[in-house]
């Protein structure tokens, strides 16, 4: 006779239910809705912080049709002007920014290639007060856009 016939096999537990799970997965879930959270917070708060950009980079492409249109360049280039201030004085502090003039608002508008000092730009420190001569608009709009979209 055998000793080990008469033992019973191995009996296996129950699968482990689903519901409810253990603590760690609700912490888990816990994280997880708060990094969305967190994420879409900064997210919404980036894209508030961008409007003021989109809208002036709007306002660009509309002097651009404005003047595909035939109007004249010397309003546009006064309006251009006012549109690259404003959107300055919305991104950078409003005391660093309103009272400059001439040469120093030029330069504060200045990237690695003069662009404003010494290039098309330039037209744009006496642009808003007096007739300018004649530029080229496309030019300049297109240097204005680059600057609003890279500082502003």
């Amino acid at each position: 006779m055998d000793p080990l016939s008469g033992l019973r096999d191995i009996h296996l537990p129950p699968p482990p239910e689903l519901w409810p799970p253990a603590p760690g997965w609700w912490l888990l879930a816990v994280v997880a809705v708060v990094a969305l959270g967190l994420t879409l917070g900064f997210a919404f708060a980036a894209w508030r912080r961008g409007r003021p950009r989109r809208a002036t980079v709007r306002a660009i492409g509309a002097l651009r049709d404005r003047h595909a249109a035939g109007e004249s360049s010397g309003v546009l280039v006064g309006e251009l002007a006012t549109l690259v201030r404003r959107a300055a004085m919305i991104r950078h502090q409003r005391s660093r920014v309103a009272g400059l003039t001439g040469r120093e608002w030029l330069e504060f508008l200045d990237d690695d290639e003069h662009h404003f000092t010494r290039g098309d730009g330039a037209c744009l420190a006496s642009a808003p007060y007096a007739r300018s001569e004649p530029v080229n608009f496309d030019a300049l709009l297109a240097i204005c856009e680059r600057w609003v979209r890279r500082h502003a």
